[in-house]
């Protein structure tokens, strides 16, 4: 089923500027994302909620995924996210304030979290994410 939506990805970077990144479920069903991103790293993120802003849906999303509270947030690029199972605006977003103590939810959507060097991903970072941080690092908004 093709999904058509407007998503967020948000950074949050510790004292040792590393990324906060969280490891989803390999299982599709468990993993539960619309771009079918198992198995993958990702920054904390989601979908935006109808009359919610961009950066509403960084600070829920977040509180959700890893229970960090955010603030200071900034839109840092926008991009067009799109593979056979959907297709996503995804605002990339930088928070440059966070408090409290990382928890997964409940649930088996998310089952690890690390923190990265900035330029040292992954190698299973999903697409969205790692677009994300490229742009971060290079500075660029939008670059189709």
């Amino acid at each position: 089923m093709e999904k058509i939506g407007i998503g967020v990805g948000i950074i949050i970077k510790n004292k040792e500027n590393k990324i906060l990144m969280l490891l989803r479920n390999g299982d599709a069903k468990k993993a539960d994302s619309d771009m079918r991103l198992e198995g993958t790293w990702t920054l904390p993120s989601g979908k935006v909620k109808f009359g919610e802003t961009i950066e509403e849906a960084g600070i829920r999303k977040t509180k959700q995924e890893c229970n960090l509270d955010v603030s200071k947030i900034k839109v840092i690029c926008v991009q067009n996210d799109v593979n056979k199972y959907a297709q996503y605006a995804t605002f990339g977003l930088i928070a440059e304030e966070y408090s409290g103590e990382i928890k997964l939810p409940k649930t088996e959507e998310l089952i690890k979290y690390e923190w990265f060097a900035v330029n040292d991903m992954p190698e299973n970072t999903c697409i969205p994410t790692r677009k994300i941080i490229e742009k971060y690092l290079g500075k660029k908004f939008y670059n189709g």
